[in-house]
């Protein structure tokens, strides 16, 4: 639906309704156009991208890996 924001400020509730519903809702100022939509229809368009706590934890688990670095010199030292 198309709306002024002067009118979207009066029925925000509505506008926000309608927004949940997936319907994309359009309000204009001065010539200038925003869309407002759920944030679950948003994450439909751009696919869900993790949190930098998401990847983090998501990482496999280096237990019972050997990280400890060889001691052993490269070459022989005088």
């Amino acid at each position: 639906m198309n709306w002024q924001l002067a009118e979207a400020k009066n029925k925000f509730s509505e506008v926000v309704r309608m927004a949940l519903l997936g319907k994309l809702q359009r309000i204009t100022r001065r010539g200038e156009t925003v869309i407002l939509m759920s944030e679950k229809h948003y994450h439909q368009l751009i696919g869900h991208k993790p949190s930098m706590v998401e990847y983090l934890s998501s990482a496999p688990s280096l237990e019972g890996l050997d990280i400890c670095r060889d001691q052993t010199p490269m070459r022989d030292i005088e």
